[in-house]
């Protein structure tokens, strides 16, 4: 018995990335999809090697109809997206394979401008705290010693200042693991101003709170990492035509690391308080992005 027997053959291709970006985006419709390596057969009868996209029998129809729409577009964000849903990265590459090449459309493609430029400003920040400025460049960072209307007119950069603060490299590659993830899908689908509105009011909001909780000891990117997730979790949930979503293992996984800190169980210091005031205030702009500014 046949393991395929309750797929069938939808289409055939000659790039197993192609292929396979196409598979990965049925499964997240719940069409079941896999790609088998097999012949084809040009019309003068050569056979070169190829790949077939096998799907569920009972759903041949719809996933015809996506694959139009695919093969028009398969740069578009949401392709993408799904792959790195199921653990698989897949890079569309032309006729230049050098890593310069590999890095333009793995990395650069799936980000736009204000994306990059977080990233490459906490990495910078990360940086120098590494080559010996990490208290001079603290101290110049941390949020408002002493609050007030004062203080914030003299240093106004103060309100974001932490979340570009890394305490260490675990911390900082999985923040900016996220931020360019999901931060880049927001980019690319909305546009760049929504971007730009979220991490200020989620930054500004996670902040205030955790300083309120804890003082001005704390940093790191990761309340407005929180609040991506709740953007992307809600938008994707009122307007799933958009094509903005995240898995539910995932979020499943962020919120229980979430409830983690607040039972205090992790090895590390957690503020948890920036971590869900960042959360709500990304559920919150999605709500009113779909609901409100239409």
């Amino acid at each position: 018995m046949s393991e395929h027997q309750s797929l069938q053959p939808l289409v055939q291709l000659e790039k197993h990335n192609i292929a396979l970006l196409f598979t990965n985006y049925l499964l997240t419709l719940g069409i079941d999809a896999k790609v088998i390596p097999e012949a084809i057969i040009n019309d003068i009868g050569e056979s070169k090697q190829g790949y077939t996209v096998y799907c569920q029998h009972d759903k041949t129809e719809q996933a015809q109809i996506e694959f139009e729409h695919f093969i028009e577009q398969p740069f578009d964000d949401k392709y993408q997206q799904a792959a790195w849903h199921h653990g698989k990265t897949v890079t569309l590459k032309g006729g230049d394979s050098t890593l310069l090449a590999s890095f333009k459309e793995s990395f650069l493609a799936h980000a736009g401008i204000f994306t990059l430029v977080v990233f490459a400003l906490c990495w910078f920040v990360f940086l120098g705290s590494e080559l010996g400025w990490a208290r001079d460049i603290f101290l110049l960072l941390q949020f408002y010693p002493r609050l007030s209307l004062g203080t914030f007119f003299a240093e106004p950069w103060r309100l974001i200042g932490p979340a570009l603060f890394h305490f260490s490299l675990l911390h900082i590659v999985f923040n900016t693991m996220w931020w360019w993830q999901l931060g880049g899908s927001i980019e690319k689908i909305l546009g760049k101003g929504i971007l730009i509105n979220l991490f200020l009011v989620s930054a500004i909001f996670s902040n205030l709170g955790q300083f309120f909780v804890s003082g001005t000891n704390f940093g790191g990117l990761s309340g407005v990492v929180y609040a991506l997730v709740g953007f992307v979790w809600w938008f994707g949930y009122l307007a799933p035509e958009k094509g903005l979503s995240l898995s539910k293992p995932i979020i499943g996984f962020l919120l229980f690391w979430l409830v983690l800190g607040f039972l205090d169980v992790l090895p590390v210091n957690v503020a948890n308080t920036a971590h869900l005031l960042g959360l709500i205030s990304g559920c919150l702009l999605a709500v009113f992005h779909v609901k409100v500014a239409k």
